[in-house]
């Protein structure tokens, strides 16, 4: 039953109003995807498998989005359930729990309200988005590595522009409750248009309004020609914090940087020494973005594949940079550690390296939203 609706999945999501009509089916795929986390090995074991063999990633991906905006996903199990021992305090926000969920998920923000009040993640992450609509690499461009519970990305900054994506991210924030996940914009510059000042202005200046944090997605390995000099990247920030200042916000965003884990130790150094000086006006690192190097320990068939590589393959080296960077800050910048977790002891790992929370993205491509209970459930404190 299962793998023949996925089938009729494939063949109908190409058009968004065919998409509606199979809500009914779409529902009953979901008591198969989501439920207690009895059913989360299922839910990997069985049901994935099928998904991954009928529908393509950045198909499955696009569902995904569309499953969240409608609050279907996720509806059930133990995901939204949060423990009064994972409360914590971050960027001056009050947190439900230390988990939140990376860039790239929901780049466009169609899916703000849903995965803030139904997720079960502290905080929520949007975009990378850009000044101007990117259409991306062309496809295929978006590669699960199965045996190694990777993916690889090449998708380039696809997204809608801050003109569309602003508007929704409005919307969203009209009668926000206070239980709801503290919400992050990542915003980062065009191939083509404007000068590297002017992209991040204009990111600033359209989400800085209605967002708990922003972050500078500055050393993007998946899109090629974002490199900054030390010098340079001291002029944009003190660029970026004035065009903040004169906003005169009652509550002015947090600012991060996310930066790539194949930085040289130089690069890492330059960052560090520019980020500890607060006339910056740098809050935060977010520690890390995708590698372009390929572990010898991949074993999947697209693992030669060009672009980003994240997900389990990442972790160790992400953990890694976590270490050096709150080593060569001296422990005085806050850093979200993101990179291949999918478990209580992931989360922990990333925490005993120097990060105070985490984020997490690929492992819902292999385990789905159950994922967030089953992480949630393991005292990693």
């Amino acid at each position: 039953l299962v793998s023949r609706e996925l089938v009729l999945f494939q063949a109908s999501a190409s058009c968004s109003e065919s998409l509606d009509n199979l809500r009914p089916i779409i529902r009953l795929i979901l008591h198969f995807e989501e439920g207690d986390l009895e059913v989360t090995e299922f839910t990997r074991e069985q049901v994935f498998p099928l998904i991954h063999q009928y529908i393509d990633g950045e198909l499955s991906h696009r569902l995904a989005v569309r499953l969240v905006s409608w609050g279907l996903l996720p509806r059930f199990g133990q995901s939204r359930k949060e423990y009064p021992e994972l409360e914590c305090d971050f960027f001056g926000k009050h947190l439900k729990n230390p988990i939140g969920l990376a860039a790239g998920f929901d780049k466009n923000g169609e899916a703000i309200r849903s995965l803030a009040k139904l997720s079960g993640f502290g905080f929520i992450e949007i975009g990378t988005v850009t000044p101007i609509p990117e259409q991306g690499s062309p496809r295929p461009r978006l590669f699960r590595l199965i045996e190694d519970e990777g993916v690889i990305n090449r998708y380039g900054f696809n997204n809608d522009g801050v003109g569309r994506v602003q508007q929704r991210v409005k919307t969203a924030r009209a009668n926000w409750q206070s239980d709801f996940a503290v919400l992050g914009v990542n915003v980062g510059e065009n191939k083509t248009e404007y000068d590297t000042k002017s992209n991040f202005e204009i990111g600033v200046n359209s989400f800085a309004a209605y967002s708990d944090y922003m972050v500078l997605n500055l050393f993007s390995p998946n899109t090629s020609g974002l490199t900054l000099t030390k010098s340079e990247l001291q002029s944009l920030l003190l660029y970026v914090k004035e065009a903040i200042d004169v906003l005169h916000l009652a509550s002015r965003p947090k600012l991060f940087l996310k930066i790539s884990p194949d930085l040289t130790d130089m690069e890492k150094r330059d960052i560090a020494q520019v980020v500890i000086d607060s006339k910056h006006g740098v809050d935060g690192l977010i520690i890390s973005d995708t590698t372009m190097s390929r572990p010898k320990t991949l074993k999947s068939e697209n693992k030669s594949e060009t672009g980003g590589l994240s997900g389990t393959p990442l972790r160790q080296m992400s953990t890694e940079c976590v270490r050096e960077m709150y080593k060569f800050t001296s422990g005085h910048v806050p850093i979200i550690g993101c990179g291949g977790i999918s478990s209580g002891a992931d989360v922990y790992e990333k925490i005993r390296a120097g990060a105070s929370v985490v984020q997490l993205h690929s492992a819902i491509v292999f385990h789905g939203f159950p994922i967030i209970g089953k992480v949630k459930l393991v005292n990693f404190f």
